[in-house]
């Protein structure tokens, strides 16, 4: 039972961590926080913030496709399908995180099911997800994207990683 609660802080956590950055940035561009709309009715894209070093900018954009902009390609039905998909996987995560995971297992899937929802709230909300870190070397940008995507990366790299822990005590 404490292990359920502490991953459900984490997960919470992750959201709230996600949610607060982007409802910030949305406050800084509008003056106010959005509840639900239209992604592109609220903030027109793309939208510099500013430069913070010479190889990172906060920028504001919304992502209609799913991470680093993949499936962007779907057009209107995109944000349906990946809403439907994404419930899917985090429901597959839920049962696996409190049904079958090990402890080394149970954070980097925490941090995944986090993101994994911070980015669906916003889909629900919007219809696309705000993305605006934006990392660079001179003119070559990687795609922006945001906390939960983070989570999302940091929670694939450590299950990878504890993957290999427990191969290794076999």
């Amino acid at each position: 039972m404490k292990n359920a609660i502490k991953v459900l802080l984490i997960i919470i956590g992750v959201i709230l961590l996600d949610q607060i950055t982007k409802g910030l940035l949305l406050y800084l561009i509008t003056g106010g926080v959005p509840v639900f709309g239209p992604a592109w009715n609220i903030v027109p894209v793309p939208y510099m913030m500013g430069q913070v070093t010479d190889f990172f900018n906060i920028v504001f954009t919304w992502n209609p496709g799913a991470s680093f902009s993949m499936f962007r390609s779907l057009g209107e039905s995109a944000p349906i399908i990946i809403i439907v998909l994404t419930g899917i996987v985090i429901g597959f995560l839920l049962h696996y995180l409190f049904n079958k995971a090990n402890k080394h297992e149970k954070i980097p899937i925490a941090f995944i099911v986090g993101g994994a929802l911070g980015n669906l709230i916003d889909r629900i909300r919007f219809g696309a997800v705000v993305d605006f870190l934006d990392f660079h070397v001179g003119g070559l940008h990687w795609p922006a994207f945001n906390i939960a995507d983070t989570f999302i990366a940091i929670g694939v790299g450590l299950y990878i990683i504890s993957w290999f822990i427990i191969r290794k005590k076999k």
